[in-house]
């Protein structure tokens, strides 16, 4: 059975009249939600082995992401567009010929080592920029840290509200009133003397 349900995925995914939607899923998947789990995995288990493999996937990916915010404009509309592109992130993954660690030795280490002074020029200027912005708009990013804190708070008690009608917040800012009156009958107040 398990092998019907693998043949009907892949006819989704490859089918080239398949829905956009579900292939976009796939690339989704298999190039971030899957490499995010194992480089968990990775991190937590100390394998130093591992942890390479998804540093170097890593700088592969974004590559690949910078590349493909200006080949994107060019190419979405091609029918088989998401297609080679979930075939690339397989690729970069596979064991059997490990593309994330072909691409960095072969196309990005060596142009990130020629160009290395430059570059760090250029993120030691970038670094100081932001914490130029940082510290002259320290008021304001606060303003706006707040801002977001309440608006997410208020929006959490109106979807508790939704979900929990007429339950009381225990963990929120509530308003209460007086504190209950317990009445006592006189026969309670004499035993008490």
């Amino acid at each position: 059975m398990e092998s019907g349900y693998s043949k009907v995925g892949l006819r989704l995914i490859l089918s080239p009249l398949g829905s956009n939607v579900v292939i976009r899923t796939a690339c989704c998947s298999v190039g971030f939600v899957l490499p995010v789990y194992s480089t968990f995995k990775a991190i937590e288990t100390k394998d130093q082995d591992e942890q390479q493999k998804w540093l170097i996937y890593w700088a592969a990916y974004g590559s690949f992401s910078v590349a493909e915010l200006f080949t994107d404009k060019f190419l979405y509309w091609c029918p088989l567009y998401y297609h080679m592109k979930f075939a690339f992130l397989v690729w970069l993954q596979l064991p059997s010929v490990d593309g994330a660690r072909v691409l960095y030795m072969n196309h990005l280490r060596p142009f990130l080592r020629r160009h290395q002074s430059r570059l760090d020029q250029f993120v030691n200027f970038f670094y100081g920029e932001m914490v130029k912005f940082v510290s002259n708009h320290e008021s304001e990013i606060q303003f706006a840290r707040t801002l977001i804190t309440k608006l997410l708070l208020s929006a959490n008690h109106v979807v508790q509200e939704i979900l929990h009608p007429g339950q009381r917040q225990v963990n929120g800012p509530s308003i209460e009133g007086p504190p209950e009156q317990v009445e006592t009958s006189e026969s309670e107040s004499e035993d008490e003397e």
